[in-house]
Protein backbone atom coordinates (compact mmCIF):
# COMPACT_ATOMS: atom_id res chain seq x y z
CA UNK A 1 0.00 0.00 0.00
CA UNK A 2 0.98 3.38 -0.73
CA UNK A 3 0.27 6.29 1.79
CA UNK A 4 1.05 9.95 1.79
CA UNK A 5 0.67 11.54 5.14
CA UNK A 6 -0.10 15.61 4.96
CA UNK A 7 0.34 17.88 7.95
CA UNK A 8 -2.07 20.38 8.13
CA UNK A 9 -4.59 19.33 5.61
CA UNK A 10 -7.28 21.63 6.43
CA UNK A 11 -4.92 24.60 5.38
CA UNK A 12 -4.45 25.97 2.37
CA UNK A 13 -1.57 23.60 1.16
CA UNK A 14 -2.37 20.54 2.74
CA UNK A 15 -6.08 20.05 1.38
CA UNK A 16 -4.69 21.40 -2.18
CA UNK A 17 -2.14 18.58 -1.26
CA UNK A 18 -5.29 16.13 -0.29
CA UNK A 19 -6.90 16.76 -3.10
CA UNK A 20 -3.48 16.41 -5.60
CA UNK A 21 -2.58 13.02 -4.25
CA UNK A 22 -5.64 11.23 -3.31
CA UNK A 23 -5.80 9.75 -6.83
CA UNK A 24 -1.92 8.67 -6.54
CA UNK A 25 -1.84 6.86 -3.43
CA UNK A 26 -4.16 4.45 -2.06
CA UNK A 27 -4.83 6.19 1.40
CA UNK A 28 -4.13 9.94 2.51
CA UNK A 29 -3.71 10.36 6.21
CA UNK A 30 -4.21 13.98 7.41
CA UNK A 31 -3.15 15.51 10.71
CA UNK A 32 -4.72 18.54 11.80
CA UNK A 33 -6.02 20.23 15.03
CA UNK A 34 -7.75 23.35 13.53
CA UNK A 35 -5.06 25.59 15.61
CA UNK A 36 -5.20 28.28 12.77
CA UNK A 37 -8.51 29.43 15.05
CA UNK A 38 -6.42 29.41 18.08
CA UNK A 39 -4.10 31.90 16.30
CA UNK A 40 -6.26 33.87 14.18
CA UNK A 41 -9.89 33.47 15.86
CA UNK A 42 -12.76 32.03 14.18
CA UNK A 43 -12.48 33.38 10.80
CA UNK A 44 -9.74 31.35 10.43
CA UNK A 45 -11.37 27.94 11.25
CA UNK A 46 -10.59 24.88 8.84
CA UNK A 47 -13.42 22.66 10.15
CA UNK A 48 -14.74 23.82 7.24
CA UNK A 49 -12.24 22.35 5.30
CA UNK A 50 -12.09 19.15 6.88
CA UNK A 51 -15.70 18.65 6.80
CA UNK A 52 -15.36 19.05 3.30
CA UNK A 53 -11.88 16.59 2.64
CA UNK A 54 -14.10 13.92 4.52
CA UNK A 55 -17.28 14.53 2.52
CA UNK A 56 -15.23 14.51 -0.90
CA UNK A 57 -12.07 12.36 -1.07
CA UNK A 58 -13.35 8.52 0.22
CA UNK A 59 -9.34 7.75 0.65
CA UNK A 60 -8.94 10.47 3.16
CA UNK A 61 -8.86 9.38 6.74
CA UNK A 62 -8.24 12.66 9.52
CA UNK A 63 -6.47 12.94 12.68
CA UNK A 64 -6.88 15.33 15.41
CA UNK A 65 -3.33 15.29 16.16
CA UNK A 66 -0.47 18.11 17.54
CA UNK A 67 2.42 18.13 15.59
CA UNK A 68 4.13 19.55 18.76
CA UNK A 69 2.95 15.88 20.27
CA UNK A 70 5.65 13.85 19.91
CA UNK A 71 3.94 10.51 20.75
CA UNK A 72 0.93 11.18 18.56
CA UNK A 73 2.99 11.84 16.07
CA UNK A 74 5.08 8.57 16.46
CA UNK A 75 1.83 6.44 17.18
CA UNK A 76 0.16 7.14 13.76
CA UNK A 77 3.37 6.78 11.51
CA UNK A 78 3.60 3.36 13.44
CA UNK A 79 0.21 2.38 12.14
CA UNK A 80 1.57 2.59 8.57
CA UNK A 81 5.67 2.27 8.84
CA UNK A 82 7.08 1.71 5.40
CA UNK A 83 3.68 1.86 3.09
CA UNK A 84 4.16 5.88 4.08
CA UNK A 85 6.28 6.86 0.76
CA UNK A 86 5.22 11.01 1.19
CA UNK A 87 5.40 13.11 3.50
CA UNK A 88 3.92 16.55 2.64
CA UNK A 89 4.67 18.98 6.16
CA UNK A 90 2.70 21.92 5.65
CA UNK A 91 1.47 22.66 9.35
CA UNK A 92 2.79 25.88 10.62
CA UNK A 93 1.83 29.16 12.52
CA UNK A 94 2.71 31.35 9.77
CA UNK A 95 2.06 34.98 10.80
CA UNK A 96 5.02 37.36 11.70
CA UNK A 97 3.02 39.63 13.75
CA UNK A 98 1.33 36.35 15.70
CA UNK A 99 4.82 35.01 16.76
CA UNK A 100 6.28 38.18 18.32
CA UNK A 101 2.92 37.88 20.72
CA UNK A 102 3.61 34.30 21.84
CA UNK A 103 7.33 32.91 20.70
CA UNK A 104 6.86 29.75 22.88
CA UNK A 105 4.05 28.47 20.80
CA UNK A 106 5.39 29.77 17.42
CA UNK A 107 8.99 27.98 17.90
CA UNK A 108 7.34 24.86 19.63
CA UNK A 109 4.65 24.46 16.44
CA UNK A 110 6.79 25.11 13.33
CA UNK A 111 10.66 24.37 14.68
CA UNK A 112 9.48 21.26 17.07
CA UNK A 113 7.08 19.90 15.10
CA UNK A 114 9.21 19.65 12.25
CA UNK A 115 11.45 17.63 13.95
CA UNK A 116 8.87 15.44 15.46
CA UNK A 117 7.94 15.15 11.82
CA UNK A 118 11.28 14.27 10.65
CA UNK A 119 12.19 11.98 13.68
CA UNK A 120 9.34 9.79 12.95
CA UNK A 121 9.90 9.88 9.28
CA UNK A 122 13.74 8.06 10.26
CA UNK A 123 12.26 5.72 12.53
CA UNK A 124 9.14 4.85 10.74
CA UNK A 125 9.83 5.08 6.61
CA UNK A 126 13.92 6.94 6.42
CA UNK A 127 12.78 6.50 2.60
CA UNK A 128 10.25 7.87 2.02
CA UNK A 129 10.24 11.80 0.43
CA UNK A 130 9.59 14.55 3.06
CA UNK A 131 8.51 18.15 1.79
CA UNK A 132 8.84 20.78 3.57
CA UNK A 133 6.85 24.04 3.44
CA UNK A 134 9.56 26.55 4.22
CA UNK A 135 8.93 30.68 3.25
CA UNK A 136 11.42 33.12 2.26
CA UNK A 137 11.01 34.63 5.59
CA UNK A 138 14.39 32.51 6.04
CA UNK A 139 15.94 35.59 4.15
CA UNK A 140 14.86 37.72 6.65
CA UNK A 141 14.90 41.62 5.39
CA UNK A 142 17.75 41.63 3.84
CA UNK A 143 15.60 41.54 0.35
CA UNK A 144 15.25 45.74 1.56
CA UNK A 145 18.48 46.91 1.15
CA UNK A 146 18.73 45.70 -2.50
CA UNK A 147 18.75 48.61 -5.12
CA UNK A 148 15.19 49.26 -5.14
CA UNK A 149 13.53 52.18 -7.25
CA UNK A 150 10.04 53.84 -6.86
CA UNK A 151 7.62 53.76 -9.66
CA UNK A 152 3.85 54.49 -9.78
CA UNK A 153 2.27 51.68 -8.31
CA UNK A 154 5.17 49.55 -7.46
CA UNK A 155 8.64 49.34 -6.02
CA UNK A 156 10.77 47.70 -8.53
CA UNK A 157 14.92 46.25 -8.60
CA UNK A 158 17.13 48.59 -10.57
CA UNK A 159 17.33 46.85 -14.00
CA UNK A 160 20.91 47.05 -14.48
CA UNK A 161 20.84 44.02 -11.20
CA UNK A 162 21.02 40.16 -11.38
CA UNK A 163 17.79 39.88 -9.75
CA UNK A 164 15.70 42.04 -12.40
CA UNK A 165 15.35 39.34 -15.03
CA UNK A 166 13.66 36.42 -12.71
CA UNK A 167 13.51 37.62 -9.16
CA UNK A 168 15.64 36.33 -5.91
CA UNK A 169 17.00 32.71 -5.91
CA UNK A 170 18.18 30.68 -2.94
CA UNK A 171 22.06 32.06 -2.81
CA UNK A 172 20.58 34.91 -0.88
CA UNK A 173 22.28 34.17 2.30
CA UNK A 174 19.48 33.79 5.65
CA UNK A 175 22.13 35.04 8.02
CA UNK A 176 22.66 38.22 9.97
CA UNK A 177 19.16 39.79 9.11
CA UNK A 178 15.71 40.69 11.06
CA UNK A 179 14.05 37.18 10.09
CA UNK A 180 10.68 38.03 12.77
CA UNK A 181 10.47 35.58 15.33
CA UNK A 182 8.34 33.42 12.67
CA UNK A 183 11.09 33.66 9.87
CA UNK A 184 13.77 32.38 12.96
CA UNK A 185 11.47 29.36 13.80
CA UNK A 186 11.14 28.78 10.08
CA UNK A 187 14.83 28.80 9.92
CA UNK A 188 15.38 26.66 12.36
CA UNK A 189 12.81 24.11 10.43
CA UNK A 190 14.27 24.33 7.26
CA UNK A 191 17.32 23.75 8.17
CA UNK A 192 16.38 20.72 10.22
CA UNK A 193 15.01 19.33 6.92
CA UNK A 194 17.88 20.13 5.15
CA UNK A 195 20.04 18.20 7.22
CA UNK A 196 18.06 14.97 7.66
CA UNK A 197 18.78 15.23 3.79
CA UNK A 198 22.39 15.62 3.93
CA UNK A 199 22.91 14.06 6.94
CA UNK A 200 21.00 11.06 7.10
CA UNK A 201 20.59 10.68 3.36
CA UNK A 202 16.89 11.24 3.55
CA UNK A 203 14.88 12.69 0.50
CA UNK A 204 13.99 15.68 1.80
CA UNK A 205 13.24 19.09 0.02
CA UNK A 206 12.52 22.77 1.21
CA UNK A 207 10.06 24.92 -1.01
CA UNK A 208 10.68 28.45 0.38
CA UNK A 209 7.08 29.77 -0.74
CA UNK A 210 6.42 33.37 -0.94
CA UNK A 211 2.66 34.60 -1.13
CA UNK A 212 1.20 30.87 -1.36
CA UNK A 213 -3.04 31.42 -2.21
CA UNK A 214 -6.26 30.23 -3.76
CA UNK A 215 -9.81 29.70 -3.16
CA UNK A 216 -9.70 27.69 -0.04
CA UNK A 217 -7.62 30.26 2.08
CA UNK A 218 -8.92 30.99 4.82
CA UNK A 219 -7.42 34.40 4.96
CA UNK A 220 -7.29 36.49 8.21
CA UNK A 221 -5.49 40.26 9.08
CA UNK A 222 -2.69 38.62 9.95
CA UNK A 223 -2.12 36.38 7.49
CA UNK A 224 -3.66 35.66 3.92
CA UNK A 225 -2.80 38.69 2.29
CA UNK A 226 -4.80 38.06 -1.18
CA UNK A 227 -7.92 36.31 0.06
CA UNK A 228 -8.28 38.79 2.85
CA UNK A 229 -8.27 41.34 0.58
CA UNK A 230 -10.74 40.12 -1.77
CA UNK A 231 -13.09 39.36 1.49
CA UNK A 232 -12.96 43.19 2.37
CA UNK A 233 -13.43 44.12 -1.38
CA UNK A 234 -16.90 41.75 -1.27
CA UNK A 235 -18.35 42.58 2.54
CA UNK A 236 -16.73 46.48 2.79
CA UNK A 237 -14.96 45.69 5.64
CA UNK A 238 -12.19 47.93 5.86
CA UNK A 239 -8.50 47.09 4.81
CA UNK A 240 -5.30 48.79 6.50
CA UNK A 241 -2.35 49.00 4.09
CA UNK A 242 0.71 49.57 6.09
CA UNK A 243 3.60 51.38 4.74
CA UNK A 244 5.59 51.37 1.78
CA UNK A 245 3.38 54.01 -0.17
CA UNK A 246 1.26 51.00 -0.73
CA UNK A 247 3.86 49.58 -3.30
CA UNK A 248 4.99 46.57 -1.80
CA UNK A 249 5.29 43.75 -4.44
CA UNK A 250 4.75 40.17 -3.51
CA UNK A 251 4.72 36.60 -6.16
CA UNK A 252 1.67 35.08 -5.58
CA UNK A 253 2.10 31.28 -6.39
CA UNK A 254 -1.56 29.36 -6.30
CA UNK A 255 -2.06 26.41 -3.95
CA UNK A 256 -1.95 23.78 -7.01
CA UNK A 257 1.03 24.86 -8.74
CA UNK A 258 3.12 24.47 -5.41
CA UNK A 259 1.57 21.41 -4.72
CA UNK A 260 2.22 20.37 -8.72
CA UNK A 261 6.23 21.31 -7.74
CA UNK A 262 5.62 18.97 -4.76
CA UNK A 263 4.40 16.07 -6.83
CA UNK A 264 7.59 16.51 -9.43
CA UNK A 265 9.98 16.40 -6.47
CA UNK A 266 8.63 13.21 -5.01
CA UNK A 267 8.71 11.72 -9.02
CA UNK A 268 12.69 12.27 -8.33
CA UNK A 269 13.83 13.55 -5.24
CA UNK A 270 16.62 14.94 -3.55
CA UNK A 271 18.67 15.19 -0.56
CA UNK A 272 18.47 18.33 1.61
CA UNK A 273 17.32 20.16 -1.80
CA UNK A 274 16.14 24.18 -1.27
CA UNK A 275 14.09 25.81 -3.87
CA UNK A 276 12.71 28.90 -3.88
CA UNK A 277 8.77 28.74 -5.09
CA UNK A 278 6.50 31.60 -5.93
CA UNK A 279 4.97 33.06 -8.83
CA UNK A 280 7.82 34.80 -9.79
CA UNK A 281 8.42 37.28 -12.87
CA UNK A 282 4.80 35.14 -14.20
CA UNK A 283 2.43 36.23 -11.55
CA UNK A 284 3.30 39.15 -9.24
CA UNK A 285 1.44 42.56 -7.85
CA UNK A 286 1.46 44.97 -5.93
CA UNK A 287 -0.55 46.18 -2.94
CA UNK A 288 -1.61 49.35 -4.90
CA UNK A 289 -2.34 46.98 -7.88
CA UNK A 290 -3.92 44.35 -6.04
CA UNK A 291 -6.59 46.97 -4.51
CA UNK A 292 -7.41 47.64 -8.10
CA UNK A 293 -7.45 44.45 -9.50
CA UNK A 294 -10.04 43.63 -6.20
CA UNK A 295 -12.17 46.90 -7.54
CA UNK A 296 -12.25 45.30 -11.32
CA UNK A 297 -13.73 42.27 -10.19
CA UNK A 298 -16.38 43.06 -7.65
CA UNK A 299 -17.29 46.22 -9.53
CA UNK A 300 -17.30 48.35 -6.50
CA UNK A 301 -14.41 50.81 -4.77
CA UNK A 302 -12.82 49.39 -1.48
CA UNK A 303 -13.20 50.45 1.56
CA UNK A 304 -9.08 51.19 3.15
CA UNK A 305 -7.16 53.00 4.89
CA UNK A 306 -3.42 53.60 4.46
CA UNK A 307 -0.97 54.05 7.87
CA UNK A 308 2.40 54.83 7.54
CA UNK A 309 4.03 52.35 10.20
CA UNK A 310 5.17 49.03 8.20
CA UNK A 311 5.23 45.83 9.53
CA UNK A 312 8.63 44.90 11.31
CA UNK A 313 10.40 43.31 8.37
CA UNK A 314 8.11 43.42 6.01
CA UNK A 315 9.51 43.34 2.54
CA UNK A 316 9.25 46.07 0.02
CA UNK A 317 10.01 44.25 -3.15
CA UNK A 318 9.58 40.22 -3.10
CA UNK A 319 9.64 38.34 -6.60
CA UNK A 320 10.64 34.41 -6.01
CA UNK A 321 13.32 33.13 -8.68
CA UNK A 322 12.22 29.82 -9.85
CA UNK A 323 14.75 29.07 -12.12
CA UNK A 324 16.34 26.56 -10.35
CA UNK A 325 13.53 24.53 -9.56
CA UNK A 326 12.99 24.87 -13.64
CA UNK A 327 16.25 23.56 -14.32
CA UNK A 328 15.74 20.28 -12.64
CA UNK A 329 12.22 19.41 -13.22
CA UNK A 330 12.02 21.12 -16.88
CA UNK A 331 8.22 19.49 -17.37
CA UNK A 332 6.86 22.21 -14.55
CA UNK A 333 5.70 25.19 -15.21
CA UNK A 334 2.66 27.89 -13.40
CA UNK A 335 -1.02 27.04 -14.45
CA UNK A 336 -1.99 30.48 -13.09
CA UNK A 337 -1.37 33.47 -13.23
CA UNK A 338 -2.19 36.97 -10.66
CA UNK A 339 -6.05 37.23 -12.25
CA UNK A 340 -6.48 33.48 -12.64
CA UNK A 341 -5.95 33.51 -8.73
CA UNK A 342 -7.78 36.50 -7.88
CA UNK A 343 -11.10 35.46 -10.09
CA UNK A 344 -11.07 32.28 -7.69
CA UNK A 345 -10.65 33.54 -4.94
CA UNK A 346 -13.71 35.88 -5.74
CA UNK A 347 -15.90 33.12 -7.04
CA UNK A 348 -14.75 31.23 -3.44
CA UNK A 349 -15.19 34.18 -1.27
CA UNK A 350 -18.45 35.32 -2.65
CA UNK A 351 -20.54 31.77 -1.87
CA UNK A 352 -18.78 31.97 1.76
CA UNK A 353 -20.26 35.99 2.31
Amino acid sequence: MNICIITGSSGLIGSESVGFFASKFDKIVGIDNNMRQDFFGADASTEWNTKKLLETVPNFEHHNADIRNEQDIDRIFAMYGNDVKLIVHTAAQPSHDWAASAPFTDFTVNANGTLNMLEATRKHCQKAVFIFTSTNKVYGDTPNYLPLIELDKRWEIDESHPYFKDGIDEKMSIDQTKHSLFGASKVAADVLVQEYGKYFGMNTGVFRGGCLTGPNHSGTKLHGFLSYLMKCAITGEKYTVFGYHGKQVRDNIHSWDLVNMFWHFYQNPGQGEVYNAGGGRFSNCSMAEAIEMCQQITGKPMNYEYTEANRIGDHIWWISDVSKFKAHYPEWTWKYNINDILSQIYTATSQKN
